[in-house]
């Protein structure tokens, strides 16, 4: 049995910071900036300002038995208004007369958060199992990072190659391999993206930029091409100028125990994945702006000619990478601040996507769709399965809203705001579908045992482009309203446009 606090490097303190114990040791902890609302823009030639953020306080640690947390609170709490995400841990804070303290057990390693204002100044606790992960900084094919600051720029992976970011270890970076073989990201350091900034090509105003992305280079925190035999475990990556972790074109994929935290810049995803092949993303906590999780086919951010460019990528060296299957998403804990959370699409270039599985995942907080497939392109999507996920809904949610200027605010939040639960499509979109002529299909998909919590009643959508690209074959089973099982499509908010066909809701008791 043991219990190890990681090492913090030196930061400022916070405006409302919390203290922390663990079995009644002082813990030293972290933070990062995360988005303030839900206000996004398509890219203006520069950054979100930074009063579109505020921080966010994160401990680190790993345990194998039970452990008792006592946070002081900055400001004071009545008993009952502290909420411990996700809900399904059952863990429950109690609260001192003057409600300055929270107390609770944690009974086995977990990512959670703890809440006592609202999505305001939420806790996040990162409890990981312990691992021993036999690695030496004197082995030539071990890129070795220990506790301590390390500007390092960019990370290039070599085939046969780790790269370990021990605790208390800060690595400003970004990573990337092509065309590798058996690569490993592990450690329980910090990958941390805050340095990477943005490479302006030319200026655009507001009114001449209203959705090109092309006027700036942006590097993502963690990107492999084409590899195989990748492994990422165990890290935290915060603060990512674009995607955290983007794979393309690549096969036999494990990611597992990531903490991604410190999302508040444009397209700050989660895990994008483009056209990929056996993969396995497992007990990670994911924090971010834009969405979170996504299968996705190659994308259409090309100049020229984009049919070309998306074929020279799909048969590359005489390979075939134009299918997306066999991906597995399991207990992951997953709150999205502008986006999606677990999506299919929108870019959707691919021949095929199946075989896809969503299961025992728990969303604690989402302002976009929570699980969502956005066909845009010509891909037949199909074998799709999203089982026992539960959803956490607040009784007071922001709407995502677009900033069309530098001088708009982002203003009140809309009252009795919900986001969707499911919503499936066929669409064309003017910058996503660009130089697609044909559309794709949705078919043959599960929702099961689905458990949402919500002040209102869940609400689901399903469209199609034309009656050969449209939605079929889809089944809500066993679905779940605080607790009722939903029956019939009257008891949703149900929306089922044309060019759909065999939607339908079900029980299996």
């Amino acid at each position: 049995m043991s219990i190890q606090l990681y090492p913090v490097q030196p930061r400022e303190p916070l405006p409302e910071e919390y203290s922390v114990k663990i079995n009644g040791t002082p813990a030293p902890t972290d933070a990062a900036l995360v988005s303030r609302f839900p206000f996004n823009r398509r890219w203006p030639g520069h950054q979100r300002t930074l009063d579109q953020a505020e921080p966010a306080q994160f401990l680190s640690m790993s345990a194998d038995e039970p452990i008792t947390v006592e946070l002081t609170l900055p400001d004071p709490v009545k008993e009952g208004e502290i909420a411990v995400r996700p809900r399904s841990l059952g863990v429950k804070a109690q609260v001192s007369t003057d409600g300055k303290t929270a107390r609770f057990t944690l009974p086995y390693p977990a990512y959670c958060t703890v809440e006592p204002y609202g999505r305001r100044n939420a806790f996040h606790l990162f409890v990981d199992p312990p691992r021993d992960y036999d690695v030496s900084p004197d082995d030539p094919d071990v890129l070795y990072y220990g506790p301590g600051v390390h500007e390092v720029g960019d990370i290039s992976l070599q085939s046969g190659q780790t790269l370990y970011l021990a605790e208390g270890a800060v690595v400003y970076a970004c990573v990337g391999a092509i065309d590798a073989e058996n690569i490993r990201i592990c450690g329980r350091g910090i990958l941390d993206n805050s340095h990477n900034r943005e490479i302006i090509r030319y200026e655009a105003n507001e009114e001449s930029n209203k959705s090109a992305v092309n006027n700036a280079v942006r590097r993502h925190t963690v990107q492999f091409e084409y590899c195989t035999g990748v492994e990422v475990e165990g890290i935290t990556i915060r603060d990512s100028l674009c995607y955290n972790i983007r794979p393309v074109g690549c096969r036999d994929i494990h990611i597992s125990h990531v903490k991604i935290i410190g999302c508040w810049r444009y397209n700050s995803d989660g895990i994008d994945m483009h056209n990929c092949e056996d993969v396995v993303i497992e007990d990670c906590f994911l924090r971010t702006f834009d969405d979170t999780i996504c299968v996705k086919g190659f994308d259409c951010y090309h100049e020229g000619d984009v049919e070309k460019a998306v074929h020279d990528a799909m048969y590359r060296g005489g390979k075939s990478y134009d299918v997306f299957r066999n991906v597995t998403v399991r207990r992951c804990v997953l709150w999205n601040d502008w986006g999606k959370c677990l999506e299919i699409g929108a870019e959707t270039r691919a021949r095929e996507i199946y075989d896809v599985l969503f299961e025992d995942c728990d969303i604690i907080h989402t302002c976009g769709p929570a699980l969502d497939c956005y066909n845009v392109d010509y891909a037949d999507v199909h074998d799709v399965i999203y089982r026992n996920i539960r959803v956490e809904m607040d009784e007071t949610i922001p709407a995502p809203r677009i900033q069309n200027s530098d001088s708009d605010a982002y203003g009140e939040v809309t009252p009795g705001y919900m986001p969707k639960l499911i919503a499936v499509s066929v669409q064309f979109h003017h910058e996503y579908s660009a130089g697609g002529k044909i559309r794709g299909k949705n078919r043959n998909f599960l929702f099961e045992d689905i458990r949402f919590i919500g002040p209102s009643r869940p609400a689901v959508a399903f469209s199609g482009y034309s009656d050969e690209f449209g939605c079929s074959n889809i089944c809500l089973r066993d679905i779940r309203w605080n607790g009722a099982l939903l029956k019939v499509p009257e008891d949703f908010v149900w929306q089922q446009g044309p060019h759909c066909f065999d939607i339908r809701c079900e029980t299996s008791v």
